[in-house]
């Protein structure tokens, strides 16, 4: 991972709070904050997928192309000729 160098601002209680957990966690404010914004980024990505599958659920529900497949779903066509096939 290449690693640049950013200056930030910060409130001095923020400060002060994280520099009591990286000691507390024998590790460097720089590790804390990199952990903590790599969670933050996660989480909103995750947040975002969730809003675009709302966004498609209505459409999926609507739109009988999206589910023209479900109905292979039970076949066993992919089992025809095979002698070592379930039922």
């Amino acid at each position: 991972m290449e690693l640049c160098r950013a200056q930030i601002m910060l409130e001095k209680n923020q400060l002060n709070l994280l520099s009591q957990i990286a000691h507390q966690e024998s590790r460097s404010l720089s590790d804390l904050v990199r952990e903590m914004l790599a969670r933050e980024l996660l989480y909103r990505e995750r947040r975002q997928m969730q809003h675009a599958a709302r966004e498609l659920q209505a459409e999926y529900k609507t739109n009988p192309e999206l589910t023209a497949f479900t109905a292979l779903d039970g076949d066993d066509f992919l089992f025809e000729g095979d002698k070592n096939a379930p039922g």
